[in-house]
C-alpha cells in the first residue's frame, strides 16, 4: 500500500437540528438529532454520508452531543435518535424486542434526505449495538456498514437468559431505566418513587417471585411486563425469536456489509460478539471484523476490570477506532483498517503480578492480528476432573468416583466479578480474586469463595512452561441430583503464587457461566430428570483469551449458583419465575474413565 494512512479531518463548523419527528410506518414518530457539517455558520448541502446511533439513554445528553459534533466537524451528517417511547420520542417502550422496524424506517428517511450521498452507516454499543443488528435484519437497501460494540446474538442463548437461567442484570435495568422513563420525568413525584425503588433494587433479589403489581414498576405497565416476560418465558420459543431478541436466528437475512464487532473479554455480551463475528465472516461477502479487549462493558477507555489491570496501551479511543472504520468504508479512505487482519485481540497475563500505586494487579497482556477466530491453530484439549480435587490432562482412573455437595436454595454462592454490565452497584464486573468482602452483594464473611461447601474446586498443578488458552470454553460434566431440577455452574480460575502483596496469592475470575438442567436435552422442551440418574451435559463459558504463566495454576470451580448473576433455581421443577416453594439438592459430579468431566480449553502453542 503506497498511500499513508490518514483520515478525515476536523475541518467543519456545525449545525444542529434537534427533535426532528422522524415518521415510522405505523404513524409513530421518533425524535431525532441531526447533527450536519456546516459552513459560514449555515448547514453545508452536502452531500454527506450519515451515521446513525439509536438510543434509550437520551440522543441529547452531554456524551451523545459531544459524539454527535465530533462526527460533523469531520464530514459526516451525525444523526442521534431517542428509540419509541423514550425521552422525546412518542410510542411505547418495550425493551430491545421491537426495534428492527424503527430501524429500517429510519435509515431509509435518512437516504431519501437531500443532505445524504445514499450512504448510512450504524454505531453504537449495548442497547444500540443490538438494535442495529436487529435492523440489518430486514436488509435496509441504503444500510452501508455497522460498528456493533457489545451487542447481542441471541438474547436467549447469552445475554438475558443463559443456558436456561436469568441473568438478573435486567431486572435491576428495569428499575433504573424507569427513573428516566417518560413518565418520570413529566411527574417529580413519580420520579422520586421511582429513585428510591432503584437505589434498594437489590432487596427484591430477596423476594421470590416478582409479583406483578407488587414493586414500584406497576406504574409502567410495559416496564413491568416485560421483567414478568423474560422471569417466565423460560424455553425457546416464539418470545425469544422475535427479530430484536434473536439476530442470530436471522442471520440469512441480515444484510451483507461490512461490520465491525467490537467487544470486551469481562464483558456481558462477550460470547455473542465473538458468535456473530464467526458466523458472519463464513455467511456473507463483505469484511467482517472482530475486536476484543480486555475490557467490562464500555470500558473500552480504560485499562483495568475490576482487580486486574492491563497496561496502557489496553484502551482504545473509541470514536477515533470508529471514524477509522467509517472513513475507510464510506470514504474509501486508506486507514488502519484498509490491510489488517479480520481479528485484533488482547491477550490477558503477561504481567508482573504485582499490586500497583491504585491498588490493581498487573496483569498485563499484548494486542495481536490473527486471521480468524477460533484462532486457526487451537488445540481444543480437555482437562480432566480426578478425586481430590486436582484438574489435569490425563484421564481419569477406570474405578468409580465422584464429587458431592448439597445445595440450599436459600443461601447461593454470591456472585464475585465476571460478565455483567449495568448493573452496579449489585454487582461489579471483572476480575477479582475470588474472596467475600463487604463489598459484594450477598458475601457474609471473608473467606474464599472455595471455602463453601457447596463450591468444588479442581486445581492442576503449578505449571512448568505458559500456557495460552484463546477461544470458547465449554464444560462437560457427568451429574445426577435428588431434584427434579437444578443449576450446575462453571468458574475458570487463575491462581497467581504468593507475592510480597498478596502472600496468601491470588484466585481471580477468568469466565463462567450455567446450565438449568430442565434444558440439557434442547431449549424449546424442558424435561425433569430422575433422583439419581446419571446425565451428560455440555455448555458454554464465555470466551477468553489469557496466559497462564509457568508456576500459575488453573483451577475450575464447581457449584449450583452464582446470585445474583443468576436466578436461583429453586429445585422443584416448578414453573420458572413462579415457584413459592424450594427444596435441598443433593449434587453429584462423577469423574472416572466412563463418566469424564472436564473443562475443553482452547489452548495455544506456537
Amino acid at each position: 500500500m503506497n498511500q499513508p494512512y490518514r483520515g478525515s479531518a476536523q475541518t467543519w463548523q456545525i449545525s444542529v437540528e434537534a427533535n426532528t419527528m422522524v415518521p415510522m410506518r405505523d404513524g409513530t414518530r421518533l425524535a431525532t438529532d441531526i447533527y450536519r457539517p456546516a459552513e459560514d455558520g449555515q448547514p453545508a448541502p452536502g452531500p454527506f454520508p450519515v451515521l446513525l446511533e439509536r438510543t434509550p439513554y437520551d440522543k441529547a445528553a452531554p456524551g451523545n452531543a459531544d459524539m454527535g459534533r465530533y462526527y460533523a466537524r469531520r464530514g459526516y451528517v451525525c444523526v442521534l435518535q431517542d428509540v419509541r417511547g423514550r425521552f422525546m420520542s412518542e410510542g411505547e417502550w418495550y425493551p430491545f424486542a421491537k426495534e428492527a422496524p424503527d430501524g429500517f424506517d429510519t435509515v431509509e428517511w435518512l437516504a431519501a434526505q437531500p443532505w445524504c450521498d445514499g450512504q448510512v452507516g450504524t454505531m453504537g454499543g449495548s442497547y444500540c449495538g443490538s438494535d442495529q443488528s436487529a435492523l440489518a435484519t430486514l436488509n435496509p437497501p441504503h444500510l452501508r456498514t455497522m460498528v456493533v460494540a457489545v451487542g447481542a446474538a441471541s438474547y436467549y442463548h447469552a445475554s438475558m437468559r443463559q443456558n436456561g437461567a436469568l441473568e438478573q442484570r435486567f431486572i435491576i435495568y428495569a428499575f433504573r431505566m424507569a427513573t428516566t422513563s417518560r413518565e418520570a420525568l413529566a411527574d417529580a413525584g413519580l420520579r422520586a418513587l421511582l429513585e428510591e425503588a432503584y437505589a434498594n433494587v437489590g432487596e427484591w433479589f430477596g423476594r421470590v417471585p416478582f409479583k406483578k403489581g407488587a414493586s414500584a414498576l406497576r406504574h409502567l405497565p410495559s416496564y413491568e411486563q416485560w421483567v414478568l416476560d423474560i422471569l417466565t418465558h423460560g424455553e425457546y420459543g416464539p418470545y425469544w425469536q422475535q427479530r430484536g431478541y434473536d439476530i442470530a436466528g436471522h442471520y440469512a437475512e441480515l444484510a451483507d456489509v461490512p461490520t465491525l464487532y467490537l467487544g470486551g473479554w469481562y464483558d456481558s455480551y462477550a460470547r455473542a460478539t465473538c458468535e456473530n463475528f464467526v458466523a458472519l465472516a463464513k455467511l456473507k461477502q463483505s469484511r467482517q471484523m472482530l475486536l476484543m479487549g480486555p475490557w467490562t462493558h464500555g470500558g473500552w477507555e480504560e485499562t483495568f476490570a475490576g482487580e486486574v489491570d492491563f497496561g496502557i496501551d489496553s484502551h482504545i479511543h473509541y470514536h477515533d477506532l470508529r471514524l477509522a472504520w467509517f472513513d475507510h468504508f464510506l470514504k474509501d479512505l486508506p486507514t488502519e483498517f484498509a490491510d489488517c487482519q479480520p481479528v485484533r485481540i488482547f491477550t490477558m497475563g503477561t504481567g508482573s503480578d504485582r499490586r500497583q500505586y491504585t491498588g490493581h494487579i498487573a496483569h498485563g497482556g499484548f494486542w495481536r492480528e490473527e486471521p480468524d477466530f477460533p484462532l486457526p491453530d487451537t488445540e481444543f484439549t480437555p482437562w480432566y476432573l480426578h478425586p481430590d480435587g486436582y484438574l489435569s490432562r490425563s484421564e481419569p482412573d477406570p474405578q468409580p468416583s465422584a464429587s458431592r455437595y448439597t445445595f440450599d436454595p436459600r443461601d447461593p454462592v454470591p456472585t464475585i466479578g465476571g460478565g455483567i454490565s449495568a448493573a452496579n452497584p449489585i454487582m461489579e464486573p471483572g476480575g477479582f480474586d475470588q474472596k467475600g468482602s463487604p463489598r459484594f452483594f450477598g458475601c457474609t464473611d471473608s473467606l474464599p469463595l472455595n471455602a463453601r461447601s457447596d463450591v468444588l474446586s479442581f486445581q492442576s498443578e503449578p505449571l512448568a512452561n505458559d500456557l495460552e488458552v484463546t477461544g470458547p470454553i465449554r464444560v462437560v460434566l457427568h451429574v445426577s441430583t435428588s431434584a427434579p431440577d437444578t443449576d450446575f455452574t462453571a468458574k475458570l480460575i487463575e491462581v497467581v503464587p504468593p507475592t510480597p502483596d498478596d502472600p496468601d496469592g491470588l484466585a481471580f475470575n477468568l469466565t463462567d457461566s450455567i446450565l438449568r438442567l430442565r434444558y440439557r436435552r434442547g431449549w424449546t422442551r424442558p424435561e425433569p430428570i430422575g433422583e439419581g440418574e446419571i446425565c451428560r451435559i455440555e455448555f458454554d463459558l464465555y470466551p477468553t483469551s489469557n496466559v497462564f504463566k509457568a508456576g500459575h495454576t488453573i483451577r475450575l470451580d464447581i457449584s449450583s449458583s452464582n446470585f445474583p448473576r443468576f436466578d436461583v433455581n429453586p429445585n422443584t421443577g416448578g414453573p420458572l419465575g413462579q415457584d413459592r416453594t424450594f427444596r435441598l439438592a443433593d449434587q453429584t459430579v462423577h469423574h472416572d474413565r466412563e463418566h469424564p468431566s472436564h473443562v475443553l480449553l482452547p489452548e495455544i502453542h506456537r
